[in-house]
């Protein structure tokens, strides 16, 4: 039985999500697009998985380089997540103006991002149209900021700052 695609996006749309920026280089191009499909996978080693259409150019420069990074995105980032979503098409150079370093593997690292994670491609899975790539993390680091940057029902949101716990009544206490 086909499931019908709209209903799956539909679906998928109330699972909430934090957004990245995943970037990679290869031959001193840099590209880089935002995502959601990102995952940790493995402490030991420390492994996380991204997801990437195979039509996207960015997928052909992670296959090559086989590296990659993880930029995990706070609400003031909110601008860098349309950029590289392609929602601000007259930007033609997505990392213009943004301060970027590199780490062990010299895909570019959004330098005020909330955390980071430098990945070489260790495994790569047929995803349907998207290809899964799993990355072991070489190098990363975070820095106290903002919210994290959210994606529930087609909209980017922010996190309500006050953590949720049972009462002891509700635990059953």
């Amino acid at each position: 039985m086909a499931i019908d695609p709209n209903a799956f996006k539909e679906t998928m749309s109330h699972w909430a999500s934090g957004v990245t920026v995943v970037t990679a280089v290869h031959q001193g191009q840099r590209v880089g697009i935002t995502a959601s499909s990102f995952s940790s996978v493995s402490l030991e080693p420390p492994q996380v998985l991204i997801c990437v259409a195979r039509r996207l150019y960015t997928h052909q420069v992670i296959q090559q380089s086989r590296a990659f990074a993880v930029n995990l995105l706070g609400t003031e980032h909110l601008e860098w997540g349309m950029r590289f979503a392609g929602m601000i098409p007259e930007i033609e150079d997505r990392f213009q103006g943004i301060e970027c370093s590199t780490a062990a593997t010299g895909s570019p690292i959004l330098t005020d991002a909330l955390g980071w994670l430098d990945c070489e491609v260790r495994h790569a899975y047929d995803g349907g149209d998207h290809t899964i790539f799993v990355g072991e993390v070489v190098a990363c680091g975070a820095r106290d900021g903002e919210s994290p940057l959210l994606y529930y029902r087609r909209h980017w949101r922010r996190l309500h700052e006050t953590p949720l716990t049972l009462t002891d009544r509700e635990r059953g206490a």
